[in-house]
């Protein structure tokens, strides 16, 4: 895993779980590397023969450039989680989308529902990919950069799939009654010592809602915690982080793995 920082992220205690549940001889290590050295960092360990690699922060996107083909989510997205070296060289992918998806399809059908995305970075981009391919309704961006999100909406209204429009951003965002699923995309902000602060607020919680967050913290984030109160459906960011990390040990080694294991090791990692 190759991050900037790589202090707190929880990918080498999970697959080192992983590996020693399949019985194999493998290890996973974890770097700091700079966003300008990491083409070199990922070429490097192409060179030693790693199976791959994983990247967080700004390495996502300023590796994309430097590998021989990315997946259509990767390219969607700008960015890249996940790197497997194959005959053809290193090809990237973007899996965060797929993770999201795997942990909201046990709650709810997609497909026909509006949602409401809130962000468009390289996650909400993931996420407003795959939830066009399941053929939603409807996709709302909200995000606090106005051209950025009309760059999401103008990206899935070429893809010819769901119709998409862009909603305004205001300190507290009104979920529209028509929409089924929200799914925040953009991270809590820590305030110590009264915990997190939410970077957006939402209003109009029902209790027919789902709603996703990415946030991976260990408390219940400002987003779950308000989708709870208003007795609606909540998938928080462990549960998605936890899907997402078995789609990569997939894609790595073929198999699959308990994602209750997975839950239960991230747990104990984020509360150490």
């Amino acid at each position: 895993m190759f991050g900037c920082p790589a202090a707190g992220n929880p990918a080498q205690y999970l697959f080192e779980r992983l590996i020693e549940a399949a019985g194999l001889d493998w290890r996973f290590l974890t770097f700091d590397v700079a966003p300008d050295r990491v083409i070199e960092a990922i070429n490097g360990a192409s060179a030693m023969g790693f199976r791959g690699c994983l990247l967080s922060g700004p390495l996502r996107s300023a590796a994309l450039s430097g590998l021989a083909s990315a997946s259509p989510t990767a390219i969607f997205s700008g960015a890249v989680s996940l790197i497997e070296r194959q005959a053809s060289g290193l090809v990237g992918h973007m899996t965060d989308g797929r993770g999201m998806m795997e942990a909201l399809r046990p709650h709810i059908d997609p497909t026909g529902m509006r949602v409401l995305i809130v962000g468009a970075g390289a996650a909400a981009r993931a996420a407003a990919l795959e939830l066009s391919l399941a053929r939603v309704a409807e996709i709302l961006i909200c995000d606090r950069t106005p051209d950025r999100a009309a760059a999401l909406v103008e990206s899935l209204k070429a893809l010819d799939a769901a119709p998409a429009r862009a909603i305004d951003w205001q300190a507290v965002v009104e979920i529209p009654s028509e929409v089924g699923i929200v799914i925040s995309a953009v991270p809590a902000e820590s305030v110590q010592p009264k915990g997190l602060k939410p970077t957006v607020e939402l209003t109009g919680i029902r209790s027919d809602l789902v709603v996703a967050d990415f946030a991976l913290v260990t408390q219940p984030s400002p987003v779950v915690a308000c989708a709870l109160k208003g007795n609606a459906c909540a998938i928080d960011g462990l549960e998605i982080h936890c899907e997402k990390t078995a789609i990569d040990w997939h894609t790595w080694t073929g198999l699959e793995c308990d994602t209750d294991m997975l839950r239960e090791a991230l747990d104990e990692y984020l509360n150490a």
